[in-house]
């Protein structure tokens, strides 16, 4: 004898209802809450030497708080640095001409992201415009590889070279 009625079929639908809803979360928090297409954005591009782990649509950030996003990364063919095309919000579209970019991580493991610092100038960048000054990534594996293996340590002056015992005379 099945167990086949109203209530099996209740309880089967709930199960499933409650699945997809949790999918639904999940997509929701896996997009970090920008999940839709507004064109509320203006470019600006920034070029560096070195990236790091930085990928398209990592945070720009202004002291902490997120201001825009990475909208595209690309390689210059000619100097070989990676040109980054930053989308940052229209509220935001009085950046100084002297603003200052980097590529930092957030903590020693966390993602990375683009940092500026607001210049003085009263010179405003206009969308395209590049920020002349930036700061590459700081690789930690190559720093501590440096620190470890000396190559980092100060070399001793020429003047206080030691002489060798062997070419000393004696009285």
């Amino acid at each position: 004898m099945s167990i086949r009625g109203p209530r099996l079929e209740f309880a089967v639908g709930a199960f499933l209802l409650l699945a997809l809803a949790t999918l639904l979360v999940l997509a929701l928090a896996s997009t970090n809450g920008k999940f839709s297409m507004r064109g509320d954005t203006y470019p600006l591009k920034a070029r560096f030497s070195s990236i790091g782990q930085l990928r398209a649509s990592g945070p720009v950030k202004i002291g902490g708080v997120t201001v825009g996003s990475v909208a595209d990364i690309q390689l210059d063919p000619v100097k070989y640095d990676s040109i980054v095309t930053l989308a940052i919000d229209d509220k935001f579209k009085d950046l100084p001409a002297d603003t200052t970019a980097g590529v930092f991580t957030s903590g020693l493991l966390g993602e990375a992201y683009i940092g500026l610092q607001p210049g003085g100038d009263p010179e405003v960048l206009k969308p395209g415009d590049e920020i002349a000054f930036t700061q590459p990534a700081v690789d930690l594996l190559q720093l501590a590889g440096k620190y470890m293996f000396g190559a980092g340590a100060p070399k001793p002056a020429d003047d206080t070279a030691t002489t060798d015992p062997s070419t000393e005379s004696t009285p």
